[in-house]
């Protein structure tokens, strides 16, 4: 149990360190959050879990092709912000990128990719 809290305030801290990086500084507060942070995070704890191996590569190769269909969410959401506002801007968002999402898993399927 210790454990598990100790997991929690750990990734938790990291978010709060992103969020605060971004207050004071959008260049780096952007370069932070940009940077594979949770993901490596969550590798060392599949890791110190003792994982298997290829649980711990599919995590990283998966990872990869879930990050690409929602970096266009990026470009849009400081386009949409100053015109709807933040929760209709987050919201239209969200509903992009999981469109594109979803056209991004049709389209990997044909070269034996399977995302869903």
């Amino acid at each position: 149990m210790q454990y598990l809290i100790m997991k929690y305030l750990i990734t938790a801290g990291l978010v709060v360190l992103v969020s605060e990086l971004a207050k004071r500084s959008d260049k780096l507060g952007g370069l932070v959050a940009a940077l594979p942070l949770v993901t490596v995070l969550t590798l060392i704890w599949l890791y110190v879990e003792q994982q298997p191996e290829a649980k711990i590569a599919n995590h990283a190769y998966y990872t990869f092709w879930y990050v690409l269909p929602t970096l266009p969410m990026f470009l849009l959401f400081p386009y949409l912000l100053p015109k709807w506002g933040f929760v209709m801007t987050l919201l239209s968002c969200a509903l992009f990128t999981i469109v594109v999402f979803l056209g991004f898993a049709v389209v990997l399927k044909r070269f034996g990719i399977a995302l869903l």
